[in-house]
């Protein structure tokens, strides 16, 4: 099947509809159960032939998967059907969304008060950048790196280590959410105009409205995540 035959049929292919569509058919046929639990998927070069996309296409749209609870990839031996519905938690590296989803409001909310009463005019300055930066990428893999480059700047411009190694602990962890919440609920551009409003906040020097701003953000993901393991 190549992905020209799908819904996209007529239309370029962006990398991140690609992932998107490459991880809605797979996640689908293990749903349907035409992949059963314990399969073995094909090699990445393989389903990158059969769907016509790149290799990394597919890797992103398996490392969803993997988030979701569906599939584990064992290095040298290839990627594994483990379960036929979304898991009640994602899985993140060495932490989960649920972990991130407690701890994020108590680290990242009163670091960007912070953050707007100390931060540096270089500081504001690199967050402005980022965030333009970010408006304007089309690459999955980029914005996700930007995205955790974001977090982790508001972080040191709080003037406060503790934030600041906490998120630099959590960075990868907050990559892969962001990454499988962009393919499955296409919260990229929703999260480039949350961001631009803490950097606005940041910029004003309004620690309360910063605070609000970067709750509202961590909330949206939330929902964002409850709809993708309740769905």
């Amino acid at each position: 099947m190549n992905l020209s035959d799908s819904r996209t049929a007529g239309q370029p292919l962006a990398r991140l509809s690609a992932a998107e569509a490459v991880f809605n058919v797979i996640r689908s046929e293990i749903e349907s159960g035409k992949l059963g639990v314990g399969a073995k998927l094909s090699s990445e070069a393989t389903l990158a032939q059969q769907y016509g996309v790149s290799r990394s296409v597919v890797r992103e749209a398996l490392r969803s998967c993997t988030a979701l609870g569906l599939t584990v990839t064992r290095t040298g031996r290839g990627t594994f059907v483990v379960a036929d519905r979304v898991a009640t938690d994602l899985v993140l590296g060495q932490y989960s969304a649920s972990d991130l989803t407690e701890a994020r409001p108590h680290i990242e909310v009163p670091a960007a008060g912070l953050a707007a009463e100390r931060r540096s005019a270089e500081e504001l300055e690199t967050l402005k950048e980022i965030v333009a930066a970010m408006a304007a990428e089309d690459d999955p893999e980029v914005w996700v790196s930007l995205d955790s480059t974001f977090h982790a700047a508001i972080a040191r411009a709080s003037r406060n280590k503790v934030f600041e190694n906490v998120v630099a602990d959590i960075r990868d962890a907050l990559a892969h959410q962001s990454e499988t919440l962009n393919m499955v609920a296409d919260r990229q551009h929703a999260s480039d105009e949350e961001h631009r409003q803490i950097v606005d906040a940041i910029e004003a020097g309004d620690a309360a409205t910063a605070r609000i701003a970067m709750s509202r953000h961590l909330h949206a993901v939330g929902v964002a995540l409850d709809s993708i393991l309740n769905s």
